[in-house]
């Protein structure tokens, strides 16, 4: 279809590293959608008659019908889904086919095409995404009641509940969605009518284009709108983080699932075992998701890299764009419901949670606030604590066994009442400020994730 300019026929080899369409096929619904959109402003500009844009519609239409049933040839010599689905539409309905690419370039065209994927994408991926926040909140309120010990640097720390624990993921999931809705912005500018450059001197009402496909804004610079693929590379840095979540929420799973820990037990159904050992039970899903994070990452590093070095405007390394976007698109989705699909029967195991939860250590810091409430200085409670802890490690004993004589060789402002700080539920019930995994708090932000993710 390009061979006025040129006198030889491309080279075998030059095909195949040329050929885009072996992947970017999937954006056939939305070339045909394009098109249509782009005869209809050619008619309202004189250019089609009624009945030529009546072919092309119906043409396209027909396409778009044998590519959903699978009966339509993808001819690799044509480069790509752009030039296949115009070339079998000339062969149908004649020279009105021709007429379509009428002041449009494929760079225009291809830059459309994947804003429409894109921005249709992001409705997917948010779906899924509340799905997998509805799992983690249902999870929650499942064991509303559950204390486990809160980790820093893998060392218990403090205790929380686990629907704090498990909220805490639905918070980075929501991060995940503002940013996806943020980039949805950017995506959702329309190019068609920036032409392989500058334009055409065809004026084609760009803003009646917009509207038929649904776009607030039209982009302002023909170079810029060609060439731009911040978009896509936003997309793929939202996708990695959504990996990047996951990848910790699997990481947290796959320790408390081990032997070690015996705080969760995954589902047969999200599991596989050892070819060699018969007693293994592995964490595959979790697994999985975090080696696919890697990927992801790696998919956009490899945008970021490729589009560094172009030069304005348009640049065949653009075509490299498509498989980086489609391939991390394609793992995040698999990935978000399968996840949810898992989290939705996760068995936690209460009394092992418990039973590491009441670990006297994990109450230090409530012992250091006793000091305080009582005019100690931070520093000095600190300190105090732990000592208390060393001398207690020495002896054998947790904090709980040593004695009142024993506490206040090291600070004079201990009581008798020192002790009931080692009540568990009590110390929970004091961590009152916004954010603190008090019950009060926790059942409050079970019940508004709940209502927000029903709307």
């Amino acid at each position: 279809m390009l061979r006025g300019r040129f006198q030889q026929e491309t080279a075998p080899a030059m095909q195949r590293l040329s050929e885009s369409v072996s992947f970017d096929w999937r954006l056939f619904k939305f070339d045909i959608l394009g098109s249509i959109a782009h005869a209809k402003a050619l008619h309202k500009a004189g250019l089609l008659t009624d009945e030529e844009l009546g072919q092309i519609e119906t043409g396209l239409l027909d396409i778009e019908k044998d590519i959903v049933a699978g009966t339509f040839q993808f001819r690799p010599e044509l480069e790509d889904v752009h030039m296949n689905i115009e070339a079998a539409l000339t062969e149908r309905i004649g020279p009105a086919g021709a007429k379509l690419h009428t002041a449009r370039s494929r760079n225009d065209q291809v830059a459309l095409d994947l804003r429409l994927y894109l921005r249709n994408e992001c409705s997917v991926i948010r779906a899924l995404l509340i799905e997998l926040q509805r799992a983690l909140v249902a999870a929650g309120r499942q064991h509303a009641d559950a204390v486990l010990p809160g980790y820093t640097h893998l060392q218990r720390a403090q205790p929380v509940f686990l629907p704090h624990h498990l909220l805490a993921y639905v918070e980075m999931l929501e991060r995940d969605k503002e940013r996806l809705a943020d980039a949805r912005k950017r995506i959702n500018r329309m190019p068609l009518g920036s032409g392989a450059i500058a334009g055409s001197t065809i004026p084609l009402d760009r803003a009646y284009v917009a509207e038929l496909l649904d776009f607030p804004e039209v982009t302002h610079n023909s170079m810029d709108a060609v060439s731009d693929r911040d978009f896509a590379a936003e997309m793929l840095f939202v996708l990695a983080m959504v990996g990047l979540h996951l990848s910790r929420l699997s990481e947290d799973l796959i320790l408390f699932a081990s032997s070690e820990f015996k705080f969760v037990r995954i589902s047969d159904a999200y599991s596989t075992g050892s070819s060699l050992m018969p007693q293994k039970k592995n964490p595959d899903v979790c697994e999985l998701t975090r080696g696919k994070t890697g990927r992801l990452i790696g998919n956009l590093v490899s945008l970021l890299t490729v589009l560094k070095g172009i030069p304005m405007t348009y640049n065949r390394d653009l075509q490299e764009d498509k498989e980086a976007v489609f391939d991390s698109l394609d793992q995040v989705k698999i990935v978000l419901e399968v996840y949810s699909a898992m989290v939705r029967e996760l068995k936690f195991d209460f009394s092992t949670m418990q039973a590491a939860a009441d670990d006297p250590g994990l109450l230090a810091t409530d012992l250091a606030d006793y000091l305080v409430v009582r005019g100690v200085p931070f520093r000095q409670a600190h300190e105090a604590i732990g000592a208390l802890v060393a001398y207690g490690q020495t002896q054998q004993r947790g904090l709980r066994e040593l004695s009142l004589e024993e506490f206040r060789r090291f600070n004079h402002s201990f009581e008798a009442d020192l002790y009931d700080v080692f009540q568990l539920r009590s110390a929970m019930g004091k961590r009152t400020a916004i954010g603190a995994p008090s019950p009060k708090n926790v059942a409050a932000e079970l019940e508004g994730w709940d209502a927000k993710l029903r709307e």
